[in-house]
């Protein structure tokens, strides 16, 4: 890596472990710019920086001031992949002179042994207008870009597409939907260099950031406002531009970078979090529809029967009779039977921010008064700064009343859900809804990446396994997408009638109900490989279970999958393949103390599932 500048005018941060290094300078030209390499490799080549506030360019004709370095070390209770989170880094403050005008801010650094990223904080009073930014990110020659495509208008709408790759040169046509992409842009290096990953964190009061490709292999920050930009009150404080880097597909998935970027819960409104429980819910829509009244309420005892948590009330609930009535005896009865309820709404109904958002505090006032536990709000569909300001007010107003939040057509995660916990997950992600849909089903290889790209920003509401309507996939394959995908509210699509009952499925019933929401430990084991094989180990408690994802047409084969992340001792092992599509075949046997591998073979677009109990438990 080479950033050219003056001298005196870089400064160099290096992350705890000096594993990583950014520079941050001014060019020849004036221009701000910055640099990542991990391990002496170049990540991210010399890119421009900058923020446009009120139609000047503070990037450039800079001089940079003084700097402050400081640390972080902490760790704090996460959920999805693993159960302890790590914040660990080295904080840059550095003073930017914009000389033509005299304004003076700073851009703020972090150093991270597993990712960089830095904000612009611009102090002053009044409503100013961002008009854009010049934050880009040059990708070196040769890596491979994985990024979402949908061939329509709801592309960076509902951040619902198939995950792809291209190379770097290739961006600014590749799609045709034009050269605006949205993130995690994920970078996939020759062996053996690794993987990055291109997003932001801690997306508030700002337009959520897209990404166009400008040319010589360069993505620079695009927002949906355009050229008119948006207002932002007081300070502004930017999302984090975050640039994370691992050695290996297991440091980006259990990579807690975009959660610690983010502040943790306000003391006062989280003050109670024994609302927030993670769980698994029956939803009838995906395979049935919304019920009546009578109907929710067999699903209530579906969940029941199914050791479930919850279920999900799905659009048309509205439409009962007397709706109102008919939903607070359907949570009474689902209360009195331990299972909570999630009641859907229009996001276009609740979106008025006159007196504070008081059409959306009374319809919340209204659910928890009829005693459901969260909401799943949908339709929201796009990323502007009026959007995420109502996804922010929405996660206030439902904590003050002890409310979950599930939000649906949304664009991608930020690590917000560390600041408002009581977001228990969200989609923004292409899930199985799209094998009911025109332009479906969803192709094995797509599954096969998610974990590597999409799930990387955060968890995502995919609603996994859906044997009555698995695509070109097998029931192997669809299970296993339950272990993999990361959702602390795992909303599970098949009737649960199916689940219970079909002789077809009913070997798996006893794992699929022993599968958590969250995991305390993440292993992503060999031969993983986007898009192609994703081989996950997780922990919960003493008991490991292993998911595999075939995303290839190909048969596969694992020799010897390994199984040394199992403590010493004897297991009693399930183990659950599909030797034909819709079908499971299950093996139970003792695994000893000296075993620790297994073979592995998958057909074409297939799953393989085992878990794995301690004799002694």
């Amino acid at each position: 890596m080479r950033l050219e500048t003056t001298t005196g005018t870089s400064v160099e941060l290096e992350s705890p472990g000096g594993q990583l290094t950014a520079t941050i300078g001014v060019d020849s030209a004036g221009r701000l710019r910055f640099a990542v390499a991990n391990a002496g490799r170049t990540m991210i080549e010399p890119s421009e920086m900058g923020i446009i506030v009120d139609g000047t360019d503070l990037g450039e004709g800079v001089r940079i001031g003084p700097t402050k370095k400081e640390t972080i070390d902490e760790t704090y209770r996460t959920r999805g992949c693993h159960e302890t989170a790590i914040n660990r880094c080295v904080v840059l403050t550095l003073e930017v002179a914009h000389q033509p005008t005299g304004q003076r801010y700073f851009v703020q650094a972090r150093a991270y042994d597993d990712g960089f990223a830095y904000r612009y904080i611009v102090p002053g009073d009044g409503v100013r207008t961002v008009g854009g930014e010049r934050s880009s990110w040059t990708i070196p020659t040769g890596s491979k870009v994985w990024f979402f495509e949908r061939n329509s208008g709801w592309k960076l709408k509902s951040y619902a597409g198939e995950w792809i790759h291209t190379a770097p040169e290739s961006l600014s046509d590749i799609s045709s939907q034009g050269p605006v992409q949205g993130t995690p842009l994920v970078l996939e290096f020759p062996y053996p260099y690794g993987y990055a990953a291109i997003m932001e964190a801690a997306l508030y009061d700002y337009s959520g950031m897209r990404l166009e490709a400008v040319g010589n292999r360069t993505m620079q920050a695009n927002f949906s406002e355009g050229a008119a930009g948006f207002p932002v009150a007081g300070r502004i404080v930017t999302p984090w531009r975050v640039t994370m880097v691992a050695s290996d597909l297991n440091g980006l998935v259990n990579s807690d970078l975009i959660e610690s970027l983010n502040p943790p819960p306000l003391p006062g409104l989280f003050a109670d979090r024994s609302y927030i429980k993670p769980g698994r819910s029956v939803w009838r829509w995906w395979s049935q529809g919304t019920g009546t009244p009578q109907e929710e309420r067999d699903y209530v005892d579906y969940a029941v029967r199914l050791g479930f948590e919850y279920t999900t009330v799905d659009e048309g609930w509205e439409l009962w009779p007397d709706s109102w009535n008919e939903l607070r005896e359907l949570a009474r009865y689902a209360a009195s039977r331990g299972i909570g309820v999630f009641v859907w709404k229009r996001s276009k109904e609740i979106d008025d921010p006159a007196g504070g958002f008081k059409q959306m505090s009374d319809f919340f006032d209204a659910v928890r008064e009829a005693g459901a536990v969260g909401l799943k709000i949908d339709f929201i569909d796009n990323e502007a700064k009026a959007a995420i300001d109502f996804e922010t007010n929405a996660l206030r107003l439902a904590a003050e009343r002890k409310l979950m939040i599930n939000f649906h057509g949304i664009s991608k995660p930020t690590g917000e859900a560390r600041t408002y916990p009581n977001e228990i997950t969200r989609e923004g992600i292409r899930g199985l809804e799209l094998n009911k849909m025109k332009e479906g089903p969803i192709p094995a290889f797509h599954n096969a990446a998610l974990p590597f790209t999409r799930f990387v920003a955060g968890h995502g509401d995919y609603t996994p396994v859906g044997y009555s309507n698995p695509g070109p996939t097998t029931y192997a394959h669809q299970l296993a997408t339950a272990i993999v995908f990361t959702s602390p509210l795992q909303v599970i699509a098949e009737n649960p009638a199916i689940l219970l009952e079909d002789e077809r499925v009913i070997l798996a019933l006893d794992v699929l109900k022993a599968i958590p929401p969250v995991w305390d430990e993440t292993r992503v084991l060999a031969p993983s490989t986007i898009a192609e094989l994703a081989v996950f180990a997780r922990r919960s408690g003493l008991c490991w279970f292993v998911g595999v994802l075939n995303g290839t047409e190909e048969t596969r084969t694992i020799e010897m999958l390994d199984l040394s992340f199992l403590s010493p001792g004897t297991y009693d092992v399930i183990l659950l393949s599909s030797p034909e599509p819709r079908t499971f075949e299950r093996v139970e046997r003792r695994l000893g103390s000296a075993e620790r591998s297994l073979a592995v073979t998958m057909g074409p677009a297939d799953g393989w599932v085992a878990m794995f109990v301690p004799s002694a438990f």
